[in-house]
């Protein structure tokens, strides 16, 4: 652990690249756990939230930009290299305003990936973070991202639900402000069947960038980092070896 908000579980002094993995609402450093090995071309740190693993007695924030910004502050001492971030659903939005909250301190990643998420300019309409319990848990189970044994566990849901509550109460409850669109290129990922984001709604992350766009649409719903995650990783490799290449 370099700082309680960062780990890096295969250092890569070699590596001239830096991938920062955001993750999802209710999720900790284990959706990425794998990346490491799968992805050597860059040097991988993972950030953890706090409320979960090994920060599961802090409380967990509620607000997107106090985030953003003491997740920036703590992590400005690895951004020595050119570095990129992969956020999915809210680490998505995580990635978008730590980038903004980082421009202010003239760093900015290389590249931005985003996936599973709306573009920021467009408001939320979910209510998860207020839906009652019994509620709350049909919905999970529809989006499928919950695994059965811990839905059906209430000893585990005690821990889970007040950290994903929390979680998704900070992006549904953002209030975009306007500002110009990043330097930083942005690639983003959908999945073709999604039930939470159109397709409409990842296009309109082109907005957000001066730089070059693109959309790739994968097989999958709104977990298809898992479910697709071979084709997502590589293509993302693809896509990192040629930002690599870049450097000269």
């Amino acid at each position: 652990m370099i700082t309680p908000w960062l780990s890096c579980p295969r250092p890569n002094r070699e590596a001239r690249l830096r991938l920062f993995c955001l993750p999802y609402a209710g999720g900790g450093d284990q959706v990425y756990r794998t990346w490491a090995d799968q992805l050597p071309i860059v040097e991988t740190y993972l950030i953890h939230m706090p409320g979960r693993g090994s920060r599961l007695l802090e409380r967990p924030f509620t607000n997107l930009l106090e985030l953003s910004k003491s997740l920036a502050g703590d992590i400005v001492s690895c951004l020595d290299k050119p570095f990129i971030f992969f956020g999915h659903s809210m680490g998505a939005m995580v990635s978008f305003e730590l980038a903004r909250q980082l421009r202010r301190g003239c760093l900015e990643p290389m590249h931005i990936f985003v996936s599973g998420c709306h573009a920021p300019q467009i408001p939320d309409s979910n209510v998860l973070h207020d839906l009652p319990e019994l509620e709350l848990l049909k919905e999970l189970d529809r989006l499928n991202g919950t695994p059965k044994e811990v839905l059906e566990n209430r000893e585990l849901l005690s821990i889970v639900l007040p950290t994903l509550r929390a979680d998704c109460m900070l992006t549904e409850t953002y209030v975009y402000r306007s500002e110009p669109p990043l330097n930083s290129p942005i690639t983003v990922f959908g999945g073709l069947q999604d039930p939470l984001v159109k397709r409409e709604e990842l296009e309109a992350w082109r907005e957000q960038t001066s730089a070059s766009f693109s959309l790739r649409m994968l097989e999958g719903d709104h977990f298809f980092l898992h479910s697709s995650e071979r084709v997502l990783l590589s293509t993302l490799s693809r896509e990192l070896h040629q930002l690599a290449a870049s450097l000269g």
